[in-house]
């Protein structure tokens, strides 16, 4: 989590009071400067190694060391920052010092080469909140636990990759995704008669909602359902809170002080927590071993495991399961949307990277047969131009904040152990030691020198997903996800602006940086009929 300056308005309000508001007791001054002293008396007297060097960064003020210096955009505040310090350099946060990695073989470095060092994650107060201080993502677990549950997940993941059935081609994602895919086809289509502009967002998300419930909980929801529409707002209430950041991360003493932000931030995951843990009571009271069908009854599957279960060392009942939907609940929900909307974005702002798709679609698939995961593989441009969006927007910036295991080195500098580090995604993206013109939407930097085929060199280069042993779990899913919403929707429809129209591509910063979805969207069949295999062109 970074802190934006808007959010030390708030932060300063408190500290400082007002005429007739809360004042900063005797007490508390004493302590916070007895935090300030001890602060400086660490920095002053901390032994570093012989042979390694002392962190680079810039000087902060007191108490609340650099997070004015961050301004809005924090991702590129720290870009330039590292053009100065370099690629491993200190920042502090609060009373925090954190570490800040840029660079790709840095970041290498760090979370594969030394990735036992750097695997952990930091102690911020916000943390605890997130399922109930015990999930997956977020908690600061044992090296066994935490291990112990990525099995879970993995093992739960790993069904939906595979065939349904031995008789079945398709996965159970792809499954879910084509179904939902027509779905939003058809929809477009019908408020289109309706109106003469669309907005894709509010349609886009609920679909994507609607998959991960199909997922997890083994049910699909009506698009009006309210049970549904409240997982949405959430999930949007809980990105928008997580975003405005929580200066009691960095300032210890201000987890004492009232705060509506972390009022908002508790209860939104109290919420949430309860409603998946009453889905999960239900799943326990239907279970059937023999008919395995959602994440959720396959994580139960598995949690009845004697072998797993003595391995995982946690309670026995269904906090761990609680947690591990949760966080596959919320990564997929939000990484796939931000993804789709991007993706719509550019294809209306460049749409002859938009007919280059449905080019290859039609040469590769035709109208016979919806898009399958197999496909991709031949897909070159249409994988090319999702590589490029990940790239070109980096709309997770920042990782999940990692903590050092251990006290380490890092390029010949010294980090000690329990140090908060920020890796830098979006600067490797735009970095143009890797990147020429990177600036520039440019899908065709990603396909192989004779366009038939991909260059795995360069996709390797990409960060969005993390690196390392806390890479996100859920990324094959995640491009599976969006290459099958978009191949469908691109197949049967064309997107574009209404006329005069132009699209906003300033990201709005936070945890995803989302894309300022344009109101004026025009959607059109392709064809006469959008149904695969009775498909006539229009004229």
């Amino acid at each position: 989590m970074v802190l934006k300056g808007g959010d030390f308005k708030e932060m300063k309000a408190v500290l400082m009071g007002s005429q007739g508001s809360m004042s900063v007791t005797d007490v508390l001054i004493a302590f916070v400067l007895s935090c300030l002293l001890m602060a400086v008396i660490r920095s002053f007297w901390q032994q570093i190694p012989p042979g390694l060097k002392r962190l680079p960064g810039p000087r902060g003020y007191p108490l609340i060391g650099n997070i004015l210096d961050l301004g809005k955009n924090p991702h590129q505040t720290l870009t330039w920052m590292s053009q100065k310090y370099g690629d491993v350099m200190q920042i502090h946060l609060g009373t925090r010092p954190v570490v800040v990695l840029s660079g790709l073989d840095t970041i290498k470095q760090a979370l594969i080469k030394q990735g036992e060092d750097f695997a952990g994650r930091p102690d911020l107060y916000s943390f605890q909140f997130i399922g109930d201080g015990q999930s997956l993502t977020f908690s600061r677990q044992s090296a066994d636990v935490w291990r112990a549950r990525r099995k879970l997940a993995h093992n739960a993941l790993k069904s939906f990759s595979i065939s349904a059935s031995p008789t079945s081609s398709a996965c159970l994602l792809e499954e879910h995704v084509s179904k939902e895919a027509d779905y939003l086809v058809t929809k477009f289509q019908d408020v289109m008669k309706e109106k003469k502009s669309i907005e894709p967002y509010r349609y886009l998300v609920v679909s994507v909602v609607n998959v991960i419930c199909a997922m997890c909980f083994g049910k699909r929801y009506n698009h009006e359902d309210q049970e549904l529409l409240s997982m949405v707002n959430m999930n949007n209430e809980f990105g928008e809170a997580a975003a405005s950041g929580n200066p009691a991360d960095f300032i210890p003493v201000l987890q004492y002080l009232p705060s509506r932000t972390m009022k908002v931030f508790k209860d939104l995951n109290r919420r949430f927590n309860a409603l998946v843990q009453q889905i999960v009571k239900d799943h326990y009271m239907s279970f059937d071993k023999n008919n395995i069908r959602d994440i959720t009854d396959s994580l139960i599957d598995h949690c009845q495991d004697k072998e797993v279960d003595a391995n995982a060392n946690i309670q026995p009942l269904d906090q761990r399961i609680i947690n591990i939907v949760l966080d596959i609940f919320g990564a997929g929900f939000d990484t796939v949307t931000t993804s789709l909307s991007w993706c719509l974005v550019y294809l209306v702002t460049y749409p002859e990277v938009q007919k280059k798709i449905q080019e290859e679609i039609d040469q590769t698939i035709g109208q016979e047969r919806k898009p399958r995961l197999s496909d991709r593989s031949m897909l070159y441009y249409t994988e090319a131009f999702i590589m490029e969006m990940f790239r070109h927007t980096s709309f997770v910036p920042f990782t999940i904040p990692h903590c050092t295991n251990r006290d380490t080195a890092l390029k010949g500098f010294f980090i000690p152990r329990d140090t908060c580090v920020f890796v830098n995604q979006w600067q490797v993206n735009h970095d143009p030691r890797i990147w020429k013109d990177p600036s520039i939407f440019l899908p065709e930097r990603f396909l192989a020198e004779d366009g038939a085929g991909i260059n795995r060199v360069e996709t390797e280069k990409v960060l969005l997903f993390g690196l390392g042993k806390r890479r996100c779990l859920g990324e094959n899913i995640g491009k599976g996800e969006v290459f099958l919403f978009l191949t469908t929707l691109v197949q049967q429809l064309e997107f574009s602006l209404c006329s005069g129209e132009t699209v906003d591509m300033t990201p709005q910063y936070g945890l995803t940086m989302k894309c300022k979805m344009c109101e004026h969207f025009q959607v059109k069949p392709r064809f006469q009929s959008v149904t695969p295999g009775a498909t006539t062109r229009g004229h």
